[in-house]
């Protein structure tokens, strides 16, 4: 049980940082922010695969993480533009 959430953890926080990377822009957002949306994207992104029949939503494959990263760089935008209204500069 704790392995699976310290795995959980790792592969959160390396779906974060490569949704960071791959999203234009720069996203003003805390280490434990970018690995809950990775962990969040984790899971959404198993959890289509699962449905496609590539395994379950814990098993790693290939189509399981290139949509975890997917889901990842969509939320990652999507915290980017709700947090984005409090760190524009004024004019």
């Amino acid at each position: 049980m704790v392995m699976d959430i310290l795995g959980l953890v790792v592969v959160g926080l390396i779906i974060g940082a490569l949704a960071r990377l791959l999203k234009p822009g720069k996203q003003s957002m805390s280490i434990v922010a970018t690995m809950l949306l990775g962990v969040v994207g984790a899971l959404i992104g198993g959890f289509i695969a699962s449905l496609l029949g590539t395994g379950g939503i814990f098993e790693l494959n290939v189509l399981g993480f290139i949509l975890a990263v997917v889901a990842a760089v969509i939320l990652v935008g999507l915290y980017a533009g709700m947090s984005g209204g409090r760190n524009r500069a004024v004019r």
